[in-house]
């Protein structure tokens, strides 16, 4: 636990000081967001304020990363503990650091046009496609061969899992390494955009993702204190086959502890956005939280809010471009609600909310299955 108060701790303060900094190198170097003609007419105000702003918290997550891992030398000899650096934050923070660099790729040509309209849709979803390619093959084909702090205890576990897991893995959804890879790919390539859809209030996808990724945090850390590599845990006791729990919920709380001290300068009026830079890093790692914590179909639900915002710009394309008609005054759906005269702000909060409702029946849904299990 300490590893990974010290993680969220370095993140939060990273953060929190090195975003004004981010803030007027990308203000002097002209990287101001350029705002849809189309979009709401409240938005173009915001035009030209600095973009990219999730190069910030990505690095703070990497960097708090590292010092967790100083802090988990300290550990007494009498716990297990991923001392070293492991396969499992390799695929995690490299989902998040390459879909991340997706993201830059578009917020760069965005600047350098000075239009909205950065990488084409082609381009970003084969960005996407191999990024879930390449981790998904790392998660899938490389085993563990860690021990605990006193040797014993091989680890023999893959980061991801073939077969389709909801709580935990599900033996009789077993789709080989392969059909696990294409998942992988589904599901990075459905967070990536989910968060991106939901990035277009100021805070709205920051604050959202706090809770997805504590969320996982608290799962993760669960898991590492039933795990079954754990020699200590009481043998015949119910327990969590997952790769390196305790990794993924030090990654987990550095990125939520980075998310909430960009946070203060992100939320209305913001003075940064994330860009495609920090919503595709942010939905990169969620998916692979994911699919480490053996949560796959459980993630529509820690992540609703996403999951209702995507669903919106999907019925509004089938409804026009079948009937001719929009559902909608505008998606996504914040856009709607923008229309409609909610301010910013409540929507914002009330959407959050939504968030909070999601995570709160997610870890409600993962806890009663352990109390159900040992009963």
């Amino acid at each position: 636990m300490r590893a990974v108060i010290v993680a969220i701790g370095v993140a939060f303060l990273i953060s929190l000081f090195c975003t004004p900094i981010a803030i007027k190198v990308f203000t002097r170097l002209k990287a101001g967001q350029p705002i849809r003609a189309e979009g709401p007419a409240m938005h173009q105000g915001k035009k030209g304020t600095p973009t990219m702003g999730g190069v910030v918290f990505i690095l703070a997550t990497v960097i708090a990363y590292v010092a967790g891992h100083l802090a988990l030398t300290t550990l007494p000899d009498a716990q297990i503990a991923q001392v070293e650096p492991t396969i499992t934050a390799l695929v995690l923070l490299g989902l998040m650091v390459f879909s991340g660099a997706v993201g830059f790729i578009d917020d760069f040509l965005k600047v350098r046009k000075r239009h909205s309209g950065g990488l084409n849709k082609r381009g970003k979803l084969a960005g996407q496609i191999l990024v879930g390619a390449i981790f998904g093959v790392v998660a899938l084909y490389f085993p563990s061969s860690m021990t605990d702090v006193r040797g014993n205890a091989t680890n023999t576990e893959t980061v991801g899992s073939t077969m389709l897991s909801f709580i935990r893995d599900i033996p009789a959804l077993e789709i080989g390494k392969i059909g696990a890879v294409i998942v992988i790919i589904l599901v990075v390539m459905a967070a990536t955009n989910g968060v991106n859809l939901t990035d277009g209030l100021d805070g709205l996808a920051t604050g959202a993702s706090v809770m997805v990724l504590a969320a996982y945090a608290l799962i993760a850390f669960w898991q590492y204190r039933h795990w079954c590599a754990d020699p200590n845990y009481p043998a015949g006791e119910y327990c969590y086959t997952v790769r390196d729990p305790l990794e993924i919920a030090l990654i987990a709380g550095a990125a939520a502890g980075a998310c909430v001290g960009f946070l203060w300068w992100n939320t209305s009026p913001a003075r940064i956005f994330m860009g495609d830079t920090g919503a595709l890093g942010l939905g990169g790692l969620i998916a692979g939280m994911a699919m480490s914590t053996r949560t796959i179909l459980l993630l529509p639900i820690i992540g609703g809010l996403f999951v209702i915002i995507t669903m919106s710009v999907v019925i509004q394309i089938i409804s026009f471009r079948t009937t001719g008609k929009r559902v909608f005054r505008m998606s996504p759906l914040q856009h709607h609600f923008e229309l409609a005269g909610w301010s910013e702000v409540n929507i914002v909060v009330r959407f959050w909310i939504i968030a909070g409702i999601g995570v709160a029946i997610a870890l409600g849904l993962f806890y009663s299955e352990f109390l159900a299990a040992v009963s």
